[in-house]
């Protein structure tokens, strides 16, 4: 018998929701554990080395067992471990290392899980225990629930979120200070050459992004701007400068970070039309250089 237990699903929901399921930890609770049992809280800290533990009820005893993350490739793959504890301290007693890798497919996403252990025996055990009908159950939980937070217009939405190692006052101003702004915008290899830059409700950014040997004018038109919890902005752009897509970013307190969801509803192209682009990947990259700004700034 090999040590792997594997299997495959389809679920009906896209790829950048079910990515946010599995790294959020307000959303990992609903649909973690195969019902009746529940999972109570998460913990969740996607670094190397980072946190990785899910509190869990099954029938009357509570369990909260911490792990730590090996891999988080935002988006794709997502590799957790028992094998050590947070600081990398031995676990005496490792179980097992999980592989979840996501891609693409009409139907929504294609979800591969690979779960290796330390020897044969405790394969053995883990799938006595009831691996393919456990995990099974929750990969069909799973797609059920992501396929729930999609708007009223599913197929031109697309949704980004990621906990940025920032305080959400810093979080705040690297994105709302027009000196700060400009610095971190884009896809990595992507810099902004700024117009007029008035960040406010009512206010605009015109710029031009310049990266892969491209020029692309951008607009944004800010809306709600709650600080420290949510901005909105429309945006225009391209060679026509019309609307192109309203954005949603909304900020969180996370443990001694921020937590921020970037929904993007697109007007007139659907995400599938976007997808072999890289839009979802250059989404995650321009918040990965949020992050890196926000951790430079002084405390206020």
């Amino acid at each position: 018998m090999s040590t792997d237990l594997s299997f495959s699903r389809v679920l009906p929901a896209p790829r950048d929701l079910v990515w946010a399921c599995w790294t959020d930890p307000k959303l990992i609770t609903a649909w973690f554990m195969p019902k009746p049992h529940r999972a109570l809280s998460a913990e969740i800290d996607l670094r190397p080395g980072g946190l990785f533990c899910v509190e869990m009820d099954v029938d009357g005893n509570v369990m909260k067992e911490p792990g730590v993350v090996l891999e988080a490739v935002h988006g794709r793959r997502f590799v957790f471990t028992d094998t050590y504890a947070p600081g990398w301290k031995p676990n005496p007693e490792p179980f097992m290392t999980a592989i979840i890798e996501l891609s693409d497919v009409p139907e929504g996403t294609r979800y591969d899980v690979l779960v290796r252990h330390r020897n044969e025996e405790s394969a053995k055990r883990h799938e006595e225990m009831g691996f393919f009908d456990g995990w099974g159950t929750v990969a069909g939980q799973l797609g059920a629930y992501a396929a729930g937070l999609q708007g009223p217009r599913p197929e031109h939405e697309m949704t980004i979120t990621r906990q940025i190692d920032a305080p959400p006052a810093l979080v705040w101003r690297a994105w709302t200070d027009p000196e700060l702004l400009p610095k971190w915008f884009g896809p990595a290899g992507f810099h902004c050459e700024t117009e007029d830059i008035d960040i406010r409700p009512g206010g605009r950014w015109r710029f031009t992004m310049v990266g892969e040997g491209q020029r692309y004018p951008n607009l944004h038109e800010f809306g709600e701007m709650e600080p420290e919890r949510r901005l909105t902005y429309k945006l225009s752009g391209f060679d026509d400068m019309r609307h192109h897509a309203d954005v949603v970013v909304d900020f969180a307190p996370e443990g001694a970070g921020t937590r921020v969801t970037m929904r993007m509803t697109f007007v007139d192209v659907t995400r599938a039309e976007l997808l072999p682009h890289g839009v979802l990947e250059k989404g995650y990259e321009t918040l990965g250089k949020l992050e890196a700004l926000a951790q430079t700034l002084p405390a206020a």
